[in-house]
């Protein structure tokens, strides 16, 4: 199955879950994007490698894997999402040293915030796409610089991307949450068009 490579299009403050935000991809030859929901510390880690001008005081968990890859001479190559399953994306990191090749599975946060660093791709599969793939409109970019603010960030180191959250979408119907979807997506709301999206997904 080939692969499609995709890249970061922003990230977007949750306006329904306090200390969550929607990472949205995008894939690099087509108009599909791929909202995905991440905790604060993620997004933050994966803002402070995208804003090149700021560095923090001391290495973040992210920061230190690379250092630490980088002194036993270990490459990361590729990541790729590889599967999803109950709204949760399940992703691998493709490293590389001396030659060989080994394949490790990470939260898609954290191999996210990885490959930045490491000026990495970012690849999924064409039925991750079409069954999560969201056709977004964006006229401006999504704003990263928010997120950054300290009295915006609410970390919560014990969240994770595969935390599940309950929601009321239960009670729509398919017609309806379908039309949920498409308002959603033309008041560019990532988390709840990513919610509804899910919610689709399992009834499929």
């Amino acid at each position: 199955m080939s692969l499609i490579k995709l890249t970061i299009k922003g990230i977007s403050y949750s306006q329904t879950q306090s200390g969550a935000y929607a990472l949205v991809l995008s894939e690099m030859e087509g108009k599909r994007t791929l909202p995905i929901i991440i905790g604060a510390f993620e997004a933050q880690s994966i803002a402070i490698a995208l804003e090149k001008e700021i560095r923090p005081p001391r290495p973040l968990t992210h920061d230190l894997f690379k250092t630490f890859s980088e002194r036993f001479h270990i490459t990361v190559k590729q990541i790729i999402i590889h599967k999803l399953v109950d709204g949760i994306f399940f992703s691998s990191l493709v490293c590389e040293r001396d030659g060989v090749e080994e394949i490790i599975d990470t939260r898609t946060s954290d191999a996210i915030a990885i490959a930045i660093r490491f000026l990495a791709p970012i690849y999924t599969y064409e039925n991750i796409l079409d069954k999560a793939g969201i056709y977004l409109k964006v006229e401006e970019e999504i704003s990263i610089k928010e997120i950054l603010e300290p009295e915006t960030i609410h970390v919560n180191l014990e969240e994770t991307d595969s935390t599940k959250h309950e929601s009321d979408f239960s009670v729509f119907t398919i017609k309806e949450l379908q039309q949920q979807l498409n308002d959603a997506v033309l008041n560019e709301d990532y988390e709840t068009a990513a919610k509804v999206r899910d919610e689709i997904s399992k009834r499929s």
